[in-house]
């Protein structure tokens, strides 16, 4: 029996948060990620589930924070500008050591830009993005299928570790239609049972659950510990895809839609007898340095496509800080587009041939 539906990543992506036990949804609608908002409206009413569409991205975000501290599996979406909106609540979570789950459908910037795919909420996702020392797991989906596993799995992952998580979808990925076989759905017994959450009832103590804390010597003791977990997390949680020989002529680096437009250029490539690797960061953060960096070692030259002016790039240069000392190290090329245009495979193919030219 086949079990694939075609469904657009948007909806799988809600479709994979509801199986995965997401027991309130708290959102306001802006595009390219209306459908998640409607999708949820509709599914999480049919199971009984809390569905609210807020007044505003802030008070989304805070209803989410409430929410998980009370136990939920919460969870909001939005893009780029409406993200903007929600970061100092992620700061809190982040800082009360809250799980929730965010779904970013990014579109073009900055300000309020246009409904267009884009890649340019690199650094607010990987850097924290608001304020205070803090990081976020960030997985970056490349097909309406990891779309959908990404946001099943985020739920666990928030939960193992109390923290935020950020699925980073570009509005190519939230808006178009591919086959997905969805994930089984979850039972209540399935789901933790945090013995961390607020409240005071006959069958737990009360507890409060906070971000602030005024003594800077207890603050920086709890940040020093929830640096001491992110470690783990980079051991633990660092993945990545690579296609290709590590020997290969060339390497390019990827993630999401580009990555998908850069394997029909390292196909190009080596119809014309290059050797093009694709290495695809699959969680942005947290980075993987170090396979890139092994990768990095051989001395071949590095493309990095994104669809920004050059913000992931930046991680692909801190790699090669993993190259041993005495080793060639690569050139790092950026091919960069912004404002939601999409590189073709052609273009990428051509700075290939560019960039071998440069080096010889």
């Amino acid at each position: 029996m086949n079990n694939t539906v075609l469904l657009k990543g948007n909806e799988a992506m809600s479709e994979a948060a509801i199986r995965a036990g997401c027991g309130a949804y708290f959102g306001y609608p802006i595009t390219p990620q209306n459908e998640i908002t409607a999708y949820m409206a509709k599914h999480m009413l049919e199971k009984d589930r809390i569905f609210i569409q807020a007044e505003s991205e802030i008070a989304a975000i805070n209803m989410v924070y409430g929410a998980s501290c009370a136990g939920a599996r919460a969870m909001t979406s939005s893009s780029s500008p409406g993200i903007s909106l929600k970061q100092e609540a992620m700061s809190y979570a982040a800082g009360a050591d809250v799980p929730l789950v965010l779904i970013n459908v990014v579109r073009g910037g900055p300000g309020l830009g246009n409904i267009a795919p884009s890649q340019a909420d690199y650094f607010q996702s990987t850097r924290g993005g608001g304020h205070g020392d803090y990081y976020c797991i960030v997985l970056a989906p490349k097909s309406v299928q990891e779309a959908a596993d990404f946001t099943y799995e985020a739920f666990d992952l928030a939960d193992k570790y109390r923290m935020p998580v950020i699925v980073q979808a570009d509005g190519m990925i939230g808006q178009m239609m591919e086959g997905v076989v969805l994930p089984p759905d979850k039972s209540p017994e399935d789901l933790p049972r945090p013995d961390w959450v607020v409240g005071k009832m006959k069958c737990r103590a009360p507890r409060h659950v906070t971000s602030i804390h005024l003594v800077p010597e207890e603050l920086e003791e709890l940040t020093m510990a929830r640096f001491k977990r992110y470690e783990e997390i980079k051991a633990a949680e660092t993945r990545h895809e690579f296609l290709g020989a590590e020997d290969a002529d060339i390497i390019l680096a990827a993630y999401g839609t580009c990555a998908r437009v850069c394997l029909g250029a390292k196909q190009l490539a080596e119809k014309a007898g290059i050797r093009a690797g694709l290495f695809r960061p699959i969680t942005l953060w947290p980075f993987p340095y170090k396979a890139l960096g092994k990768i990095a070692a051989a001395g071949k030259p590095i493309l990095t496509v994104e669809m920004s002016l050059g913000q992931m790039v930046e991680d692909v240069k801190l790699a090669t800080l993993e190259i041993p000392n005495g080793t060639k190290r690569p050139g790092i090329y950026l091919l960069g587009h912004t404002g939601g245009v999409i590189p073709t495979e052609g273009e990428v193919f051509a700075e290939i041939k560019r960039i071998l030219q440069i080096e010889k």
